[in-house]
């Protein structure tokens, strides 16, 4: 069964994934650290900002995957999977110092986190078969 909410959302995150590392890579080849943080904190925040996404990319995309795959709304699906990228985006840049795009970033990621750990849940005992 093609999942295309899941396969979209999928390719979306490993290109934000990829731009993360990307400027990971900038810093480390302006300041010559191969190995490691080297103490640089811009470094270091942007390496905490691809692990971050590390974090919490596979939780939101296999339950993103198992509503689809369960009967949740599509439209629903589409529309949490784009906050969620368009926060992670936003989480990137405020780890470069614009604390509202962190604090923004962090909020949808939480909000979406909930909603579809509510939302797979709920699918779960309204359509599954619960043991009694």
């Amino acid at each position: 069964m093609l999942l295309p909410v899941a396969l979209t959302t999928t390719g979306a995150a490993a290109l934000v994934n990829l731009w993360l590392g990307v400027r990971v890579s900038q810093i480390r080849i302006a300041e010559k650290i191969l190995v490691g943080d080297g103490g640089n904190p811009r470094l270091v925040a942007r390496m905490r900002a691809q692990l971050n996404f590390a974090e919490y990319a596979p939780i939101v995309l296999i339950l993103v995957a198992l509503i689809e795959l369960g009967g949740g709304s599509p439209l629903w699906l589409w529309l949490v999977s784009a906050v969620f990228l368009f926060g992670r985006v936003l989480h990137g840049v405020g780890m470069d110092g614009w604390r509202p795009g962190r604090m923004i970033g962090i909020l949808t990621t939480m909000v979406v986190m909930v909603g579809l750990a509510g939302y797979a849940i709920f699918l779960a005992y309204q359509y599954g078969n619960p043991m009694r």
